[in-house]
């Protein structure tokens, strides 16, 4: 069996006083891809923001190990320079910092050492090739006028310049049309050539998945886990949705 990388029981969140998730258990092995679906409200976003410390949370469990040491007490920073990556469903504008500035401000806060600016640019260069991006969005503020899928696929830029062990992805291919969908799976799986890293896919179209070999499915309704199974199971709820379920 894969080494575990990430290993969560009995997680509990809450946030302005009402409890959203109940008693989670998950478990994720290094070179794994795992996928997360459930209706609308049921916990997912919540279960990614838990993972990655959001502050706005407050998180429980009896066990919450990545790379077997404990999340407890860690904050979003600190899980980030561990090698966890979230991508956000809506990604949020910050003006005065180019895209370009961002990732290499990110990548020397993960490593602790100064990026080389020509190695630098050429492997962000290659990235925003493969994904399609005018290499003009370099030089724009993050995010600031990019549209829905510009700001997505900026996403999986980062995801490929700062080489986490384990990303989750929240949503990446919601709102996108179906050439965005494939050109951000085709970053999602150059990602994944490198083995050992680890992927937790957030989503309700499935879209993204055609390309990717899922290994495991979880349902979440209502924040507890009612159902796993392996990609069958995507196809399952595709077919008949979630009622029988909730």
């Amino acid at each position: 069996m894969p080494e575990k990388l990430l290993e969560i029981q009995g997680l509990t969140a809450q946030t302005n006083g009402k409890e959203i998730l109940h008693g989670v258990n998950l478990s994720i092995g290094r070179g794994e891809i795992h996928v997360l679906m459930g209706p609308n409200g049921a916990g997912k976003s919540t279960l990614g923001n838990v993972l990655m410390g959001h502050p706005a949370y407050t998180a429980q469990a009896e066990k919450m190990l990545y790379r077997g040491e404990s999340l407890e007490g860690k904050s979003a920073d600190e899980r980030a320079r561990a090698g966890m990556f979230l991508s956000f469903q809506n990604p949020v504008e910050v003006p005065g910092i180019t895209l370009a500035s961002f990732i290499r401000s990110a990548i020397e806060a993960r490593t602790g050492k100064r990026v080389m600016p020509f190695a630098y640019r050429k492997r962000l260069l290659a990235g925003m090739r493969l994904l399609q991006m005018d290499e003009a969005y370099a030089e724009r503020d993050l995010n600031v006028g990019f549209s829905g899928g510009e700001k997505k696929k900026a996403e999986i830029l980062q995801l490929l310049m700062l080489e986490p062990e384990f990303a989750i992805l929240d949503e990446t291919d919601s709102g996108l049309d179906v050439d965005a969908v494939r050109t951000v799976s085709e970053g999602v799986r150059e990602y994944m050539k490198e083995p050992g890293r680890s992927l937790l896919i957030i989503t309700h179209s499935t879209r993204i998945l055609e390309a990717l070999h899922t290994d495991y499915t979880h349902i979440l309704v209502d924040g507890r886990i009612v159902a796993e199974g392996d990609a069958s199971l995507v196809d399952e709820i595709n077919r008949e949705g979630f009622e029988s379920y909730e």
